[in-house]
C-alpha cells in the first residue's frame, strides 16, 4: 500500500462491500468479457451496457467465436449503442488476436494498444482488472475523483491536468490489487462523487476530499470553457419502389461506419430542403428525384454536433449509380430490422414499416 494514502484502504474496503454485482466482475476474471464490456461503457451508461452485453455474450461467448462473426452481425447486435467503430474495431482486433496471439488476449497494457480500438485507458483496464498488472486508468469518473479528493487546479481536459491525474492515480495505486483500486474509483464517481449533487454524506473517502472540505465540491474538476456545439440541417430521401426501399451503405471509416442509411446529406446556406435533396441525390446517385410527402423530423445529439434531420419521400427515373466505395441496395420493407442502422435512420424505417407495410391477417 503506498505510504501516506489512508484513503485508498478505506475506498477499497467500501467497494469490496458496495460494488454492483455486474456480470464482467466474475472472479476469475475472464479477460473477454472484461474487455468487451470495457468498450461498451466508453460513453455509455451501465445501465444501457448491461442488456448488450449479456446479448453479446450469449452470441459470441469467446473471441474465437467474435473472431469468424461478419461485420454485419456485429453491427446488428451493436445496433443502439452508438459509436459504431468500436464494434468494428472489437472484429478486428478479436481476429488479430486469434492470429497473433495463439487465441489469447495480451496481459500488458503495451501489447493490448497494438490491437485496434484498444487505447491507454481500455488497454490498462484490461490489464489491470484481467491480469493484476499494476497500471492506474483514468476515465471521466476517475478524472472527477481525483480532482475533488486533491482539490486539482489544472482543467482536466488539458495537458498538463491529464498528466497530473495519471500521476495522481499511479503514485495512490496498490500494486498488490490494482485491479479493485482502478475499478472502486470508477464505481465511486459512478454513484457517488456524482458531476452534480455529489452524494458527500455516502462516500467513505470524504475525511481526505480537499473539495468537501472546501464546503463547495461541484467546484470541481475545473475544464476549459465549452465551444458551441455546431448543428446542422440534414435532408434524406426514401424511395419506396414494390415492397423495397433504397438504402445506402456508409463507407467502413468515420462516423456511423458501415452502417445503412436512407440518402441525403447537408442543407448548404440558402438551400431549401427539397432544393437540397435533389442536390444530394443528383451527386451522390446521379439521379435526378422528385421530392414528395414529408415523412418525419428527427433531432439527434453526437459527441461534437447536433442535427435536425428532415425525411421525405421521393420517386426518381432510372437506377442509381453508386459511388467508388459506395454499395446500394433495394432493402424489403418487411426486413429492414435485418440491416443495421444509425438511431435516426432506424426510426425512419419504423415509420415507414408503420406507414406503408400490408397489414397483417389473423387465420
Amino acid at each position: 500500500m503506498p505510504d501516506g494514502a489512508p484513503w485508498v484502504p478505506a475506498l477499497l474496503a467500501w467497494y469490496r462491500e458496495h460494488a454492483r454485482d455486474l456480470p464482467w466482475r466474475r472472479q476469475p476474471p475472464d479477460p473477454y468479457a472484461v474487455w468487451v464490456a470495457e468498450v461498451m461503457l466508453q460513453q455509455t451508461r451501465t445501465e444501457t451496457v448491461l442488456p448488450y452485453f449479456q446479448r453479446w455474450m450469449a452470441r459470441f461467448p469467446t473471441v474465437a467465436h467474435l473472431a469468424q462473426a461478419t461485420p454485419e452481425e456485429v453491427l446488428r447486435l451493436w445496433e443502439g449503442l452508438g459509436y459504431y467503430r468500436r464494434a468494428l474495431y472489437l472484429l478486428e482486433a478479436a481476429r488479430q488476436v486469434m492470429t497473433r496471439f495463439q487465441g489469447r488476449l495480451p496481459e500488458t497494457a503495451e501489447a493490448l494498444q497494438t490491437l485496434p480500438g484498444i487505447g491507454p485507458y481500455t488497454a490498462r483496464a484490461i490489464a489491470s482488472i484481467a491480469f493484476g498488472q499494476p497500471v492506474a486508468v483514468l476515465d471521466g469518473n476517475v478524472h472527477r475523483v481525483l480532482a475533488r479528493m486533491f482539490a486539482l487546479e489544472e482543467p482536466v481536459d488539458t495537458g498538463p491536468g491529464e498528466r497530473k491525474l495519471w500521476e495522481l492515480a499511479q503514485a495512490h495505486l496498490p500494486p498488490e490489487d490494482p485491479g479493485t483500486y482502478n475499478q472502486a474509483l470508477m464505481e465511486l464517481g459512478a454513484r457517488v462523487c456524482l458531476p452534480r449533487n455529489p452524494r458527500c454524506a455516502q462516500c467513505p473517502v470524504r475525511p481526505w476530499c480537499r473539495a468537501y472540505a472546501s464546503g463547495n465540491p461541484q467546484a470541481w474538476p475545473r475544464k476549459r470553457p465549452k465551444k458551441a456545439i455546431p448543428h446542422h440541417t440534414v435532408v434524406a430521401g426514401v424511395w419506396l419502389r414494390d415492397g423495397h426501399v433504397l438504402l445506402a451503405r456508409r463507407p467502413p471509416g468515420g462516423l456511423l461506419a458501415g452502417l445503412w442509411e436512407f440518402p441525403g446529406g447537408k442543407v448548404e446556406p440558402g438551400e431549401s430542403l427539397e432544393d437540397a435533396l435533389r442536390r444530394e441525390w443528383a451527386e451522390e446517385l446521379g439521379l435526378a428525384v422528385q421530392v414528395g410527402e414529408a415523412l418525419g423530423v428527427y433531432r439527434h445529439a453526437y459527441t461534437h454536433f447536433r442535427i435536425t434531420l428532415h425525411a421525405f419521400l421521393v420517386q426518381a427515373q432510372g437506377a442509381p449509380q453508386a459511388r467508388e466505395g459506395q454499395t446500394l441496395t433495394w432493402a424489403p420493407l418487411a426486413a429492414l430490422q435485418d440491416y443495421p442502422m444509425g438511431k435516426v435512420d432506424r426510426l425512419i424505417a419504423r415509420e415507414l414499416q408503420r406507414r406503408f407495410s400490408p397489414p397483417t391477417t389473423d387465420h
